[in-house]
């Protein structure tokens, strides 16, 4: 299956082979992009030449299925775990169309609506069923596949950018959190059994850490930018400089991550994760893994995005940099149902 994430500076996508249980990479590839941003456009012209940039990166990438999964940004979509009683789950699919108008900031007639069951407490008192709602604008999924048919590929499945990272990189046998360092926004989720069971997005990311820099050092953004990735939040080098204007950020990050944790835990009286997992172009930024270590008190770890995933050797080698841009799309490409 292949998966196309359109991000908002970058577009990958993955092509795997399945073979049985094991999935196997067979092609990637990785654009840099300066578009609007999808959601925004409102021109044929801006959806047709994202489309033909997308068409040139399927074909240049040496992807032979024309059959793609896609994905919507979480700050564009809402995600929310309800509960029911015990009930079946057709009742529940029922159910949830009744229920999703309480939750979702829209019209229900404006919305594409899915859900999943995440568990069925038996034993709980009363009996319960956990089931992660997830909601998105119809005209926005619209603008997405509108973008992709145009690229000549047919769009088989919709979903956001938090469940398909889950699915690429969450472990079958524990809770952990995952935080995606985007451009302009950073998306928290904490999985458990390898389900998204909570999600969060905030603004702040790789651009504001950019910003932070230029107005801190008083140096252009582009400067900025090369400050970010070569030194990082390393306080030995350029006097410790680059560190303190980037601490601010990284201290509202932590909150949040720390707010999302505490929220997990009084509503959904789930158990705390005790690993976070980094992934996205701003997870590669020198001491990152180590400040956030040490501010949160927990393992950090940069995430694989092909670790349930077979990789020659020499492909690894060449995708050992980009890794962390791809978990998103690997995960709509292990999409097989």
């Amino acid at each position: 299956m292949v998966g196309i994430d359109i991000g908002s500076k970058t577009i990958k996508i993955v092509e795997l082979e399945k073979s049985g249980n094991t999935f196997s990479l067979s092609a990637s590839g990785v654009v840099a992009v300066n578009s609007v941003p999808v959601d925004k456009m409102v021109d044929e012209k801006e959806f047709a030449s994202l489309g033909a940039i997308i068409k040139k990166l399927h074909h240049e990438a040496g992807i032979t299925n024309h059959e793609v999964n896609i994905s919507i940004p979480e700050s564009l979509s809402f995600t929310r775990v309800i509960k029911f009683p015990m009930l079946t789950d057709s009742e529940i699919a029922s159910a949830v169309k009744w229920e999703s108008e309480q939750y979702i900031p829209i019209p229900v007639t404006e919305a594409i609506i899915q859900h999943t069951i995440l568990e069925k407490k038996e034993n709980a008192n009363p009996p319960e069923v956990l089931v992660l709602l997830v909601a998105a604008p119809r005209a926005v999924v619209e603008k997405y596949v509108r973008i992709v048919q145009l690229a000549g590929l047919t769009p088989v499945s919709v979903e956001t950018e938090l469940i398909a990272l889950t699915r690429a990189l969450a472990p079958l046998d524990k809770t952990v959190l995952i935080v995606d360092l985007g451009a302009t926004s950073t998306d928290i989720a904490i999985a458990k059994k390898g389900l998204l069971s909570f999600s969060r997005s905030i603004p702040i990311a790789g651009e504001a850490f950019t910003r932070a820099l230029s107005q801190g050092l008083g140096v252009n953004a582009q400067q900025a930018e090369e400050y970010k990735k070569t030194y990082g939040l390393n306080s030995t080098e350029l006097e410790g400089k680059v560190k303190s204007a980037l601490s601010p950020i990284i201290n509202m990050v932590t909150d949040e991550i720390k707010k999302a944790i505490h929220f997990y835990q009084a509503e959904e009286k789930g158990e705390a994760p005790t690993t976070i997992m980094i992934s996205g172009g701003t997870s590669g930024m020198p001491e990152i893994i180590s400040t956030l270590s040490s501010l949160m008190g927990i393992e950090v770890i940069s995430a694989n995005s092909f670790s349930k995933v077979q990789v020659e050797p020499q492909t690894a080698k060449k995708l050992a940099s980009f890794s962390p841009l791809y978990g998103v799309s690997v995960g709509l490409a292990l999409k097989d149902d």
